[in-house]
């Protein structure tokens, strides 16, 4: 998926939480989201940035779904939850590479 398309999916989902927030209490569950500090205005962040972030909104809302729909979709908030640690792996992974990548460019100059 193209960062754009990531952005934009990224958009949709703060929509659907927005509209949670209107039907029931989302602050517990969003409270992981909320200090990723990141939304789909900052295009300047990466793409693995937004990807994580994807994850981590959209366990949010399956997990308030299922806190509010008597628990029959905690299946898929444990699917999810799984996904959220796998792209932090890789968000850490591509952090690394990156300052690597620059702490060896600063060697050279």
């Amino acid at each position: 998926m193209y960062k754009d398309e990531l952005i934009q999916l990224h958009q949709f989902l703060v929509y659907v939480l927005k509209y949670l927030d209107d039907e029931y209490e989302v602050k517990d569950e969003c409270k992981e989201y909320l200090c990723l500090h990141i939304s789909p205005h900052h295009i300047h962040r990466t793409k693995a940035e937004h990807k994580h972030a994807i994850f981590v909104l959209s366990s949010a809302i399956s997990e308030i779904i299922a806190n509010n729909n008597g628990g029959s979709s905690s299946n898929i908030s444990n699917g999810l939850a799984e996904l959220v640690k796998r792209s932090k792996k890789e968000l850490l992974k591509f952090q690394d590479e990156n300052s690597l990548k620059y702490q060896k460019e600063k060697v050279k100059l």
